[in-house]
């Protein structure tokens, strides 16, 4: 018997957003799901995603916090993403994390990586996606991986096993330092996005402080002839439900973003940069003044660099499950009502993993 929860991949490269509309929790553009006409897509190669010195914010003065919050509020209002400089995090922490994905994915047999099999933990779906089944409505690909906070026991269980979560335990304390390096960026990066918007800057700290994220290793094999033939990309269109993303810079190109004009952009982040990216959560609290701006993957121009495996590791902000999203106070006319984490979150990654994963948690 089909179960009529999860969609039909057969339809993916002629998938459009407007069919999946009803998932959304928040106004999405109207877009090819998948790249199945890149030859009249239209691109703005003169196109460059602002760049943002976030040194500022961490080492500056109040002037620079404030000046640092205004270029990165414009740049999320206008597009959704930057491109952030003088984080303090070590470029060589990313290349060495570059080459942890490629060995992890690539030593551990498949057999292995199913013992892992993705499953929702709160309202994250936690672990392993063979490739061309990180969504139900597209073939993508991509082999992914997604680690919580519960992977690398930052909330000191003592029971904790690291082979519940790795399939080789030896990579958790070296992802480890890369997640470590990075989370402090969390709260600079909210309260900046809060002072831009006139909201009280330290409104998230509490919910922030240890905060609830979802460490994703991507890992695209070199691209056949097949595959490229067959419409598929390496990864579909899509908007993050989250806060937001940090993306350390990849080597290989691919990352495209969605412009309000319809025309998608080549995003290229110099080695050693972050790329930031405002998610759904965000979208929903600040009353569709931040853009959840929609982006995917694309196999390389280049013949000999989609000869090449990609990686990548992005890192999503979440909010704990329980939690609310309600409109942040002080912005005019709200257009939501508060509503539950894991509502909102599950609602709309359904659209991914079929009907019976969205769970309905009601405010009280």
């Amino acid at each position: 018997m089909v179960d009529s929860s999860r969609h039909d991949k057969r339809h993916g490269p002629r998938a459009s957003s407007a069919q999946f509309a009803r998932y959304d929790q928040v106004p999405k553009p109207d877009y090819h799901l998948a790249e199945a006409a890149d030859g009249p897509e239209s691109f703005e190669e003169n196109f460059s995603i602002a760049s943002c010195d976030i040194g500022r914010c961490l080492h500056g003065n109040a002037r620079d916090r404030d000046a640092f919050a205004q270029e990165l509020g414009e740049a999320m209002r206008n597009i959704g993403f930057v491109i952030l400089e003088g984080h303090g995090v070590d470029a060589r922490c990313f290349q060495e994390a570059a080459g942890w994905v490629e060995e992890l994915f690539t030593i551990t047999s498949l057999e292995q990586k199913l013992d892992f099999r993705a499953a929702r933990h709160g309202a994250v779906s936690e672990g392993y996606f063979p490739i061309k089944e990180t969504s139900d409505i597209h073939p993508d690909l991509v082999e992914g991986w997604v680690f919580g906070r519960r992977a690398f026991n930052l909330d000191g269980d003592p029971a904790f096993d690291a082979r519940t979560c790795w399939p080789r335990p030896e990579f958790e304390p070296q992802f480890r330092r890369l997640i470590l390096a990075e989370l402090p960026l969390f709260l600079p990066i909210m309260q900046s996005i809060l002072r831009f918007l006139g909201c009280d800057p330290q409104l998230y700290d509490e919910r922030l402080a240890r905060p609830n994220f979802g460490q994703r290793l991507n890992y695209y094999p070199p691209v056949q002839c097949a595959d490229a033939q067959s419409g598929a990309g390496r990864l579909l269109a899509h908007e993050d439900v989250d806060l937001f993303t940090l993306l350390p810079a990849p080597a290989v190109e691919g990352l495209q973003v969605l412009n309000t004009n319809g025309k998608w952009i080549r995003l290229h982040a110099p080695p050693g940069t972050i790329v930031l990216n405002t998610g759904d959560y965000l979208q929903r609290i600040t009353n569709d003044l931040l853009p959840s701006t929609t982006h995917r993957v694309s196999p390389p121009r280049d013949p000999e660099l989609a000869a090449l495996p990609r990686v990548s590791f992005p890192l999503a902000a979440y909010l704990k499950p329980d939690e609310i999203l309600e409109v942040l106070p002080g912005l005019p006319n709200p257009k939501y009502e508060p509503i539950r984490v894991i509502t909102f979150h599950t609602r709309t990654t359904a659209k991914f993993y079929g009907d019976a994963y969205a769970v309905e948690s009601p405010v009280e």
